[in-house]
């Protein structure tokens, strides 16, 4: 009997391979390497970088290349300076954003994603316990939420149940505060947060809105936000380019909604 033994495919560029035979990258991590060496080629077209430069299989970039790469996006991209309408459409839109003094009292569930763990089965729990702490009201579900906590989390505020107390928008992880502050909720969020360290329950027991400041005050602060999103938009547009005229095998990067180089 015959075993066919399956090869990984070897994502490439232009014939230049991204990763080993023997490394298992997340398609985040392909994506990330693919643009990193379409702007690397890119730079050596443009005469930025020399053609010595050898890249290596471990998503590593070389001084040069990066050199050679900030170059090229200062040199090809056009970013505009946002008008004086556009910002202070920007700032009444978000004026969330620029409040200062915006503060919760917040008690959370999390469900930690570490090394090797089932992230499947992980959100499977996390999504059962949501469901049921939504169940209870009153001095019940005060109680449920706070068992679920000592019992379920992974953060050590599960002893106090859950408690993490009144919090500002600095005292949080970006994509924490983020669902946390500029909204009106309050009680347990019918949605799960997502952040760097998992999964999370979380309820809102108490909230003391911040107070907006002025457009004069934070228009530098717009405009940067503003470029950045320009920015954005013509690096996407610009890797978007470059795929199309390069030979990409073993990488979707079509799936990529953000330009993932940094």
């Amino acid at each position: 009997m015959r075993v066919e033994i399956s090869q990984q495919v070897i994502a490439r560029v232009n014939g230049v391979a991204l990763h080993g035979a023997e490394t298992n990258l997340s398609d985040d991590e392909l994506r990330q390497r693919a643009c990193s060496e379409l702007l690397r080629q890119a730079a050596i077209a443009r005469g930025l970088l020399l053609a010595s430069d050898v890249p290596g299989t471990d998503g590593v970039l070389s001084e040069d290349a990066s050199r050679a790469i900030e170059a090229l996006l200062e040199q090809s991209l056009a970013i505009p300076e946002p008008s004086d309408e556009a910002c202070r459409r920007h700032h009444a839109a978000h004026q969330a954003t620029y409040s200062t003094g915006e503060r919760v009292n917040v008690r959370h569930i999390l469900f930690a994603v570490t090394q090797g763990v089932d992230v499947v089965a992980l959100r499977n729990r996390a999504e059962t316990t949501l469901l049921d702490v939504r169940c209870h009201d009153g001095r019940r579900a005060d109680e449920a939420f706070a068992e679920a906590a000592r019992t379920l989390s992974n953060c050590p505020s599960g002893a106090e149940g859950g408690q993490l107390g009144w919090l500002s928008a600095s005292d949080c992880a970006p994509e924490f505060a983020r669902e946390l502050f500029g909204h009106a909720e309050v009680g347990v969020l019918p949605r799960l947060v997502h952040s760097r360290f998992g999964l999370h329950v979380v309820e809102v027991l108490e909230r003391e809105p911040g107070v907006t400041q002025a457009f004069e005050s934070v228009r530098g602060a717009v405009a940067m936000a503003l470029r950045q999103q320009s920015y954005v938009t013509a690096l996407r547009q610009y890797l978007s380019l470059l795929a199309g005229q390069a030979r990409v095998e073993g990488v979707n990067l079509d799936a990529a909604e953000t330009p993932l180089v940094q």
